[in-house]
């Protein structure tokens, strides 16, 4: 790749970029963009979308299960079939028309019938929200009492979780001796007690998550399914309606089985950092991604500490 190619591959990221960071500042979750879409579209359909239902998160919302995509189904048009009294496909087809026109580069948006609404983010905005997370901006949701290490009932599950974030710990401060990445130690009071390194990559800034064509470098399937698996617990962390549900160590364990499988698969030295060093810094991008939501998951859900190194 020629210095020409960096700087135009840097400059699609930083458009991008800037065009979505104030939505992924705002959405922590992505779940909660969705439903925040949702409620707006619904005017479409219904005089009054800010119900009790609605602003209670109760309509119908699933993430999907396809590993390649991050998608977002939603059942909202049969929820008002009957009150609104028209059929379903139409009622989804108005709120997709909308949502096409509001915001049809945040998602793609398709109709199954009988009137499921598919919401696929873009791969800019997945970018934009891995940035985010990088930059240190990944709201602490506060610990709860039900979630304290007396209730830990895997040691196993919470040696995965503890091993696969020193591991994130050391690959990271090793591309930062190898001047592959250059990291800044962040100052926050929320983390003044803890017994860990916080950090933030200052250097490439933004990370090239993007290549030439505005897709993600990362698209093999283990980095496909990390970067899911992340979703999934950034939205349980963050929306209310599933808090109360969630098994945060096997949510642990996933996440950190699913970071071992990128890490085994996804190559970041050798060869990868000589001829396609925008990968290899992509890919630490989603390595220090990985970090900062095993930090949260262990020291405010699971209630012990994020080792440094084990």
């Amino acid at each position: 790749m020629t210095e020409n190619q960096h700087f135009g591959d840097e400059a699609v990221f930083i458009e991008n970029y800037v065009h979505f960071q104030v939505l992924v500042s705002k959405y922590t979750a992505f779940k909660q963009l969705v439903y925040s879409r949702l409620e707006k579209s619904l005017s479409v359909y219904t005089s009054q979308p800010k119900s009790v239902c609605i602003k209670g998160r109760k309509f119908p919302l699933y993430k999907g299960r396809d590993e390649k995509k991050i998608l977002y189904i939603s059942g909202i048009a049969q929820w008002l079939e009957k009150s609104q009294n028209h059929k379903a496909i139409e009622i989804a087809q108005a709120i997709a028309n909308d949502l096409l026109v509001t915001c049809g580069d945040v998602f793609q948006v398709a109709i199954v019938p009988p009137g499921w609404i598919y919401l696929e983010l873009s791969q800019p905005i997945l970018a934009a929200w891995l940035q985010n997370i990088t930059n240190g901006n990944l709201e602490r949701p506060g610990r709860s009492g039900k979630t304290a290490n007396l209730n830990i009932k895997n040691s196993q599950r919470l040696f995965t979780a503890q091993y696969a974030y020193a591991r994130c710990c050391s690959l990271l401060q090793q591309a930062h001796r190898e001047e592959l990445i250059q990291l800044r130690e962040v100052q926050n009071q929320a983390l003044s007690n803890s017994a860990i390194a916080c950090w933030q990559i200052l250097f490439p800034n933004p990370i090239p998550w993007l290549n030439s064509d505005g897709k993600l470098r990362c698209y093999h399937p283990p980095e496909s399914q990390l970067i899911g698996e992340l979703v999934q617990v950034v939205d349980d962390l963050h929306c209310d309606d599933v808090k109360s549900s969630v098994n945060w160590e096997k949510a642990a364990l996933n996440l950190s089985q699913a970071f071992e499988n990128f890490w085994s698969q996804c190559r970041i030295w050798g060869k990868v950092k000589i001829a396609a060093r925008e990968l290899a810094q992509a890919r630490l991008g989603l390595v220090m991604v990985t970090q900062s939501v095993l930090r949260l998951l262990l020291e405010e859900k699971l209630g012990v500490v994020a080792p440094l190194e084990l």
